[in-house]
């Protein structure tokens, strides 16, 4: 059964915004693309690195790997550029009553 946690205040996330956050299960990367929110997993499939980390480019909407430069879809998880191949894990995240809700299985 998935597990709904509370992330921030929606204004504590604003436009441009990435927020890690830790869960018993896996770490995953929070951000605000434009007003629009997305979450993954935070571990980038190829190198290890944290994408949390990484450079955030809100017109593509996309998240850079700090380690090797690949570039991630936030809206899909896919690499949309090389070294890395396997598409990140995403989530439902959701605002209730202005709350960042994330939901992990």
């Amino acid at each position: 059964m998935p597990e709904t946690i509370d992330i921030c205040p929606l204004d504590e996330l604003p436009p441009g915004s990435v927020k890690r956050v830790e869960t018993d299960e896996v770490d995953v990367v929070v951000v605000n693309c434009g007003g629009e929110l997305f979450a993954l997993e935070d571990t980038c499939s190829h190198g290890q690195a944290w994408l949390s980390e990484g450079e955030l480019d809100p017109e593509r909407c996309t998240i850079e790997c700090p380690q090797h430069g690949s570039l991630f879809d936030l809206r899909t998880g896919r690499p949309v550029t090389l070294p890395a191949y396997v598409p990140q894990e995403t989530f439902p995240v959701d605002v209730v009553d202005g709350v960042i809700k994330l939901e992990v299985d």
